[in-house]
Formats: structure tokens, sequence, C-alpha cells
């Protein structure tokens, strides 16, 4: 089993942990931002973050690993390898999710859902519904970052290779802004903040 201690090295590593005045892309903002697509990089990094994650599922039976694009495509890929079992990933389509490219669900088909960073859990949460409406199972929800805090309820069993409490704030309660040192700037966007 993978320690806190190693994730830890390996998100500082690959530079997944950003720290700065960051816009989320629920409006609140945050001093902390995991820019998890980083990873999947290096393959040396996900794929043992991946094993680890799949080695929580170990006793379940998984006919496939089902991640949303674009986040947890490679993700996807690489929990399944581990597994030993196939891997889908839906798409959005006019603003719905959706399985596309010959993938498809069948009755009784037993899934894992993957997301590299869960938060509140939306996009996922759409995936475990079009699995349902085609008959599939739902086995369980898997992340490499959990920021939920704890407060994300699923209905399956919902496991992590790395939980994380990372504050944040209402854009009008936000201390950050309140200093007035510098904006808050949406993740993935040019000169990211105080990059640690």
């Amino acid at each position: 089993m993978i320690t806190r201690e190693r994730v830890e090295e390996i998100l500082r590593e690959s530079g997944v942990l950003l720290e700065g005045h960051f816009l989320l892309t629920s409006g609140r903002h945050s001093d902390k931002y995991m820019q998890c697509a980083k990873i999947f990089r290096h393959t040396k990094y996900s794929e043992e973050l991946c094993a680890a994650l799949a080695e929580q599922y170990k006793d379940e039976i998984i006919d496939v690993v089902i991640g949303p694009a674009m986040g947890a495509v490679q993700m996807a890929y690489e929990v399944s390898r581990a597994i030993g079992c196939e891997n889908f990933f839906t798409e959005r389509v006019d603003g719905k999710m959706v399985l596309r490219r010959g993938f498809e669900v069948t009755q009784g088909m037993r899934c894992l859902l993957v997301e590299d960073v869960v938060t509140t859990g939306g996009s996922v949460k759409e995936v475990a519904e079009l699995v349902k409406e085609a008959g599939g199972i739902v086995v369980g929800i898997g992340s490499i970052v959990d920021r939920s805090n704890g407060t994300v309820d699923f209905g399956v069993p919902f496991k992590s290779v790395y939980p994380i409490e990372v504050t944040s704030w209402e854009a009008d309660e936000c201390p950050l802004c309140k200093e007035g040192k510098f904006p808050a700037i949406k993740p993935g966007s040019r000169n990211l903040a105080n990059k640690k």
C-alpha cells in the first residue's frame, strides 16, 4: 500500500500542488490548487498512483473502468490496466455526458468510475447516472485526490489515494482578495501564481 508520504513526494516532484490565489470551477477562491493532469505526463507516477487506487478495489468484480473526459481518460486506462479489465471514457455532447466511439455499458456490467480530483463530484455523478440508465452497476468511485472534505456522498463506496482538505471561500469572503496582493487566476491559465 502506498504511503501518504510517498504520494506527497510524487505530487511535489510532478508539480501537481500549486499555491497562490485561484478561481475554482465552482466560483470559489482558494490558496491551493491540485493540477492533477500533470501526474499523467509521467508514466512512473501515474502507474504508481493508479495501481494504489486499483488495490483498494481488489475485492470487487469490475468489468470496466470509466472516466469522464478529459481529466480521467488516461486515469481510466491506467486503473483498468492495474485491474486487468476494459476501460471507457465519457464525453460531453450538447452539455450532456455520453458514451460514444463504440463504448457501451450493458445490463449488469460492473463499473468502477474514476476521476482525477473530486471536489463536488458533479461530473462523476453524471457518469453514474449514465451507467445506471444503461442497466450497469456502479461498484465504486475512485479518485487520486479527494478535495471534498468528506462532504460528497455517491451512494456507493468512494475511495481515494490522497484525501486533502483545501480551504476555499466565496469570492466576497476571500481573504486573498481583501489583501489585494494579486488577482485570482483560473487554473490552467498562464502565469500561475507562486508555483511551489
